[in-house]
């Protein structure tokens, strides 16, 4: 398959065929060559996220993503299973329990706009919450993490839960409340929990929605985002499937960009997640020689000493900006190979 990348070159993903990309959003986005009206008939996806599969925020920046992409999925044939954190998980990362117990419990009443999205599926889109302890969910449970939500579908919870002793065959995580990019990658349980999918053998795709940059009093997701995010990602899965492009060598980590309504993405491009540091976090003490300290942050100023500026071309913040969606692959291997390490590794190698 191959991408055209931002300066107009070809880069070789895998080497399975010619794949470039049409410019829009729409459900037959990414799907090249490929007009089955249900693509994805046959294959069983797991899903997950680090937002929740609650939607029961005011904007449904709880969960809103994860439906929009359900839907999508269901829509182009896939037999979908949810099994997603309780509660809200963003930002946590590669956290995971080690010990104690877990409770994965049914939703029985979903969102009212995506009730029947999955109805005619085998597994009729089942949703399940996952909490931490050994009584059942509510209000007041601590969520398991995004890691153990995959971890404990693939090790037994899918084949408990919902009848699946063979599959899945995908993992999909998100569409994610805002970009996984460049410095937010290495927080991001959508990313975590895709990595963990890899781990265990299974392929993964996340998916993920760019903030509305047009609101500027909060941190907001067009509901249209959401849609043209999960449209694009069952479309660019198909076409991924379809080619034997599915891989447990990396995630793919898809990310969509914020846009004028009516207007498409400017292209389809192959990234790299960016070095640049896109948040600096703050902690003030709540009261004078107190113990407790509120969490925030903001996104980094260009004058910032602390905030790493952006060193790669390819970056992929950079081209989400320009109004690309980017696909980064993103592996568990964190080890730096750039050159700058050299001195370093001379002085192991050698001592000197």
């Amino acid at each position: 398959m191959r991408l055209r990348d931002h300066r107009g070159t070809v880069t070789t993903l895998l080497a399975a065929g010619t794949l470039v990309l049409p410019l829009s959003g729409s459900a037959n986005a990414g799907t090249g060559d490929h007009h089955d009206s249900k693509p994805l008939a046959g294959m069983r996806i797991l899903m997950s996220n680090d937002d929740s599969m609650q939607m029961a925020r005011p904007n449904a920046s709880d969960g809103k993503g994860l439906y929009e992409v359900r839907r999508a999925l269901c829509s182009a044939g896939a037999d979908v299973v949810v099994i997603a954190p309780w509660a809200n998980q963003s930002g946590a990362g590669t956290g995971a329990a080690g010990s104690g117990a877990l409770t994965v419990q049914r939703r029985t009443a979903l969102p009212a706009a995506y009730v029947q999205d999955c109805a005619g599926a085998p597994a009729a889109g089942a949703v399940f919450g996952v909490c931490k302890g050994a009584t059942a969910c509510d209000a007041t449970s601590v969520s398991a993490t995004p890691v153990d939500t995959v971890r404990l579908a693939l090790n037994g919870g899918l084949a408990a839960k919902a009848g699946w002793t063979t599959g899945p065959d995908l993992v999909v995580t998100g569409s994610n409340f805002g970009p996984n990019v460049a410095s937010v990658v290495n927080d991001s349980g959508t990313v975590s929990a895709a990595l963990a999918a890899i781990e265990e053998g299974t392929p993964a795709v996340a998916l993920n929605s760019s903030y509305d940059p047009t609101v500027t009093t909060s941190l907001e997701v067009a509901d249209r985002t959401y849609r043209q995010t999960a449209d694009f990602g069952a479309a660019f899965i198909a076409s991924l499937h379809h080619r034997g492009l599915l891989t447990t060598d990396f995630v793919v980590n898809v990310n969509y960009p914020y846009l004028a309504e009516g207007r498409q993405p400017r292209s389809t491009v192959w990234s790299s997640v960016g070095s640049q540091k896109l948040i600096q976090p703050s902690y003030a003490q709540t009261a004078p020689n107190g113990d407790t300290f509120t969490v925030g942050g903001a996104l980094c100023a260009a004058d910032n000493p602390k905030c790493r500026p952006e060193t790669k071309r390819d970056a992929d913040y950079r081209l989400l900006q320009q109004g690309n969606v980017t696909v980064t692959p993103i592996t568990p291997d964190r080890t730096f190979e750039g050159r700058e390490a050299g001195r370093l590794e001379h002085f192991v190698r050698t001592g000197r």
